[in-house]
């Protein structure tokens, strides 16, 4: 048996996964570690991928030739694209996925890699010889040698399970913790806290009186996650539910308090201020009469359902007696209750925008040690810890995505420029420049990076050329073809629209905000069999939309790129690695301190680093002779 590897993957969740794939397909010999084989990529909370921002994050992951899309849309039971009431920037997709299909197609994926190992067993300890990894030594005592490892322990490392006064060791329910990583590091100088997070019962969906709730189906459009267009949802698709609590229900859990561990001091680590627990809510929003809730299916035939926005750690009993207050309730069954889960991760300001550690050369750390919740955040800092690994085992420059290319590369920056100080999850509003990072051109802005080192396919690369060319082609004949005001007017006067006094491009029609392409085609019949003779028909809807985004959003798109590209130029102004920033009194105490801290690689990064002031970034300029 293989005892030497290129990349060695602890940890097989949805950082490890993605890393794994990653380093593999890119031509390094890599072993995937795992405590289960039967829990790859499992769906520890809910068995949703996507959402608001984090399905931005699925669609990038896809277009650099990542799995999580694929796998997600071909195990999705329900797909909706969120948010399309507002403009595009703001649209996101979201998948119900059938939980164990999911798993068992990454297992699938992962067993069938070329050059991709699995072993199942827990890592106890690292191999680090003069500052680097070499490798890492398992329970049972195989050694296993690598140059570059990735650590994706997600909630294992001395996880510790709450529910009410009952207290269980285990990263997941019935699976055992990850001892000894975080004693071990901690000694190498590694700073390490505790944080929390924690999962709602599961509801047996044959108690549930469905009268009393609201069905919510899905969309049934072109939208997708995967650019692929081989990619399909193949399961029979399933409706989610709304119900709420009410007075009744908040009076329950109030006099259950008292046995909280996150109100009796039994848990003490940081908890996710974005995704509280119900006994948090109804103490924070002490004068909301009802919170909504949403029964969420496991999978395309169980009967197992997700109760979402109903997390708690609280007792079991309590937990019952609150949810029988609920009309859809009242003879409910559940298959097992919420809890709360406290692990170690590591502050993500010891890393390096590649997710190398800055202590330990070789060394990565991708997912929930990091600090962040959340699948989608797992999986990209997964990807790029994967490439990266692969590219320190060969002596290449690491890949790094700027904040302007990828909320992957927000996500990055943020931790290792800011730190955490409670569960990092994705938002839309972390990113500054969302009107270039679309859920819909994550292709062409990433694909071409993905193709360059060797993990996005040719198929993939023609795919983005043969979409960029039609998108053109419809944007040019919209340029250059004009319409007579009288061959217009009634059709724009049939919808409301304000007649035209004088003939005018097609361009100018299309950036009426309540005109669309295939709508001004149905009035310009030149129009519509120009678009039946230039786009593909299986690709139609996906590069008409593109085109229609293109059109009546260029304007704010070419002011948010030229400010990125302004803000660029304090990213290409290096800092060097060895400057004493105490030694230059003129900054602030503050920041030298910070500085000294992060070690920021650029004038950008700096200046993005809570504490460092326009003031203090002038004099770093000056510094370095600018």
């Amino acid at each position: 048996m293989r005892t030497n590897y290129d990349v060695i993957v602890i940890g097989a969740g949805h950082a490890g996964c993605e890393a794994a794939h990653a380093a593999a397909r890119l031509g390094s010999v890599t072993l995937l570690i795992t405590l289960d084989m039967n829990k790859i990529a499992q769906m520890s909370c809910n068995p949703a991928i996507g959402g608001i921002a984090k399905g931005q994050i699925v669609r990038e992951i896809d277009a650099m030739g990542g799995m999580m899309g694929i796998v997600t849309d071909r195990t999705a039971i329900q797909f909706r694209m969120l948010n399309r009431s507002k403009g595009p920037a703001m649209w996101s997709p979201r998948a119900q996925s059938d939980r164990m299909k999911y798993s068992a197609l990454w297992r699938e994926t992962l067993e069938n890699t070329d050059g991709l190992y699995i072993w199942q067993d827990d890592v106890v300890r690292l191999i680090i010889e003069d500052g680097r990894v070499r490798g890492v030594v398992t329970a049972q005592g195989a050694r296993f040698e690598a140059s570059s490892v990735v650590l994706t322990a997600g909630t294992f490392l001395n996880g510790l399970m709450h529910v009410g006064e009952v207290k269980t060791r285990g990263g997941r329910v019935a699976e055992p913790a990850s001892t000894g990583l975080t004693e071990q590091l901690r000694e190498l100088g590694f700073v390490t806290d505790r944080m929390k997070t924690g999962t709602p019962v599961r509801i047996d969906g044959r108690t549930v009186d469905w009268s009393k709730t609201v069905e919510q189906e899905g969309d049934c459009d072109f939208h997708k996650f995967s650019y692929l267009p081989s990619v399909r949802r193949e399961l029979r698709q399933r409706p989610c539910h709304i119900l709420y609590t009410n007075e009744e229900t908040h009076a329950e859990l109030r006099e259950g308090l008292p046995r909280s561990p996150l109100f009796n001091g039994q848990i003490q680590s940081i908890g996710p201020r974005y995704c509280p627990s119900i006994e948090t809510k109804i103490v924070t929003f002490a004068d909301k009469s009802e919170h909504q809730l949403f029964l969420e299916p496991e999978g395309e035939s169980t009967q197992e359902y997700y109760l979402n926005g109903f997390s708690s750690s609280l007792p079991l009993d309590v937990q019952l007696r609150a949810l029988a207050t609920i009309p859809a309730f009242r003879d409910v069954h559940i298959y097992r209750p919420g809890y709360a889960i406290e692990y170690d991760f590591f502050d993500p300001t010891q890393l390096r925008h590649s997710l190398e550690t800055k202590l330990v050369g070789g060394l990565f750390f991708a997912g929930q040690v990091n600090g962040t919740t959340g699948y989608e955040e797992a999986a990209g800092q997964g990807l790029i810890a994967g490439i990266n690994a692969h590219r320190s085992a060969r002596g290449l420059d690491p890949v790094e995505l700027q904040r302007d290319q990828a909320y992957i590369g927000v996500l990055i920056d943020d931790l290792v420029t800011k730190g955490v100080d409670e569960p990092y999850r994705m938002f839309t509003s972390r990113a500054e420049y969302r009107i270039l990072l679309r859920q819909d051109d994550a292709d062409a802005r990433l694909t071409p990076i993905g193709y360059a080192i060797g993990l996005a396919t040719q198929e993939r690369m023609d795919l983005l050329e043969s979409k960029m060319r039609q998108r053109e082609a419809i944007l040019d004949f919209a340029r250059n073809y004009s319409v007579k005001a009288d061959a217009v007017n009634p059709w724009l006067e049939s919808r409301g629209e304000s007649p035209l006094r004088q003939g005018v491009r097609l361009y100018d029609l299309l950036l009426r905000p309540n005109i669309t392409i295939d709508s001004l085609a149905e009035a310009v019949p030149e129009f519509k069999q120009f678009l039946a003779e230039t786009i593909e028909t299986d690709r139609y809807d996906e590069i008409i939309e593109s085109a229609q985004i293109a059109i009546k959003y260029q304007g704010y798109i070419d002011r948010e790129r030229g400010i990125a590209d302004k803000l660029r130029r304090l990213e290409e102004v290096r800092l060097r690695a060895d400057i004493d920033y105490s030694a230059i009194h003129s900054l602030s105490t503050e920041a030298r301190q910070k500085l000294d801290k992060i070690r920021p690689q650029t004038i950008g990064q700096a200046s993005r680093i809570p504490g460092v002031s326009p003031a203090d970034v002038n004099i770093l300029l000056l510094l370095m002779g600018r």
